[in-house]
C-alpha cells in the first residue's frame, strides 16, 4: 500500500462523515500489517462529547475484526469537507494509536492540494504512557 493510496482512501472517507453541528468533516484510513485498510470518519452528537473521530472509528473497527497489529493512518479534515490545512490526530486518538502501535507507526495528516506531512507516533506523542510498559 503507497502513502498516495492511504491518503486517496483517507479523502474518500472523508465523504461519509457525520458533522451537522461543526461542519468539520474528517476522513482516516489505517493501515494494518497485513494490508487491510480500515476507513472511518467522525460521528458528531449533539451533546458533543459522545462524538467520535475518525480515527478512533478506523481503530475500533479494526480492532472488533480482531487485528491488533498498524503500520500507518491517513488522516485529513476541513470544514464542509474543504481540506483547509494539515490537522494532527487529537490527544484522545494519539492516545489509541499509542495502545495499538509502537513508535514507529506513520501517521500522515493530509493537506490542501492532497499533500501530506509524515510523522511518526514518537514525533506526535513523546514521552508516551503506555500501559504495557506500567503494568509490570
Amino acid at each position: 500500500m503507497t502513502a498516495e493510496k492511504l491518503v486517496e482512501l483517507a479523502i474518500e472517507a472523508q465523504t461519509h462523515a457525520y458533522c451537522p453541528y461543526s461542519g468539520f468533516k474528517v476522513g482516516a484510513a489505517l493501515l494494518c500489517a497485513d494490508g487491510t485498510v480500515y476507513q472511518g470518519c467522525n460521528i458528531e452528537n449533539a451533546s458533543y462529547s459522545p462524538s467520535v473521530c475518525a480515527e478512533r472509528t478506523a481503530f475500533f473497527k479494526a480492532v472488533y475484526d480482531g487485528h491488533r497489529d498498524f503500520t500507518a493512518i491517513a488522516v485529513c479534515g476541513g470544514k464542509d469537507g474543504e481540506i483547509t490545512g494539515y490537522f494532527p490526530p487529537c490527544g484522545v486518538c494519539r492516545q489509541v494509536m499509542s495502545e495499538f502501535c509502537g513508535d514507529d507507526f506513520r501517521i500522515y495528516m493530509i493537506g490542501p492540494g492532497e499533500t501530506w506531512k509524515e510523522m511518526t507516533l514518537a514525533q506526535i506523542l513523546p514521552e508516551r504512557f503506555c500501559a504495557s510498559e506500567h503494568m509490570a
